[in-house]
């Protein structure tokens, strides 16, 4: 029996009502475990840069531990609040969205690792970074020794980096050519850490403040390095104000003796 027009487009509204329904409920149901899912992929991420992570590691317990986090401003303040009073959460600060503003209007995520045993005492500071690469963003989290200038460890990524080239600053080997570097000179100057042109293979003929390059992809290299250099110097403002605060510290116990 034939149908009439009116009958088939009512039925296809119908089911493309239902249908969409089916689709807003499903998309609302999966909406709490994709943020977990997020969060624990960032989580994770920034954990690496610090220690080494075990297949079925409980991130959130060691994460509840081990973290201390905070939002510092372009002059190196504490920020905690908005102007609208909303409350500021580092991990719920986009660094991507941040990057869009110029960066004295920008807000900082900092990461402290807290030593195990004495959660008072820090173990690390972690930085989250982000820049351009050769085909779109990458970004990274970086982790610093209490010294504020020995890196302890980075993870790298990528938005579309290309495989075997640009994308390699995601694999251990390049990543781990940063660790033990120095962010400052002898002098107490800012030199950030620079991947030179070219790969040698070779870690042992570079100083302190110079990594091998990535063969192929000179243009991402470049993109770590103004990456690194820009953000060091953003959070140098407040890598100051912990160094006066421990400065002022060490007079404080000398003058007790």
């Amino acid at each position: 029996m034939r149908q009439s027009n009116a009958y088939v487009i009512g039925f296809a509204a119908i089911l493309t009502v239902v249908l969409g329904g089916l689709l807003a409920l499903a998309a609302t149901g999966l909406r709490d475990k994709q943020a977990a899912a997020e969060r624990l992929d960032t989580r994770t991420k920034i954990l690496s840069a610090v220690m080494e992570i075990e297949e079925g590691a409980p991130i959130d317990a060691i994460w509840e531990e081990r973290i201390r986090s905070l939002v510092v401003d372009f002059e190196g303040n504490v920020v905690t609040a908005l102007e609208n009073g909303e409350q500021l959460v580092a991990e719920k600060l986009d660094i991507g969205k941040e990057f869009d503003k110029a960066p004295e209007d920008r807000l900082f995520p900092v990461y402290k690792f807290m030593n195990e045993e004495n959660p008072e005492k820090v173990d690390a500071y972690i930085i989250p970074m982000y820049g351009n690469g050769l085909w779109d963003n990458i970004w990274a989290f970086v982790a610093l020794e209490p010294d504020l200038v020995t890196v302890r460890g980075v993870r790298f990524d990528h938005q579309a980096e290309t495989p075997g080239l640009g994308a390699r600053i995601t694999d251990a080997e390049v990543q781990a050519r940063f660790e033990g570097k120095k962010i400052y000179n002898d002098l107490g100057e800012l030199v950030s850490i620079e991947m030179v042109k070219g790969e040698t293979g070779d870690p042992s003929i570079y100083d302190d403040y110079h990594v091998d390059g990535l063969s192929g992809a000179t243009l991402t290299a470049k993109g770590v390095n103004a990456m690194l250099e820009k953000y060091f110097a953003y959070y140098e403002p407040y890598f100051k104000t912990i160094k006066t605060a421990d400065d002022s510290e060490v007079e404080e116990a000398a003058e007790s003796i």
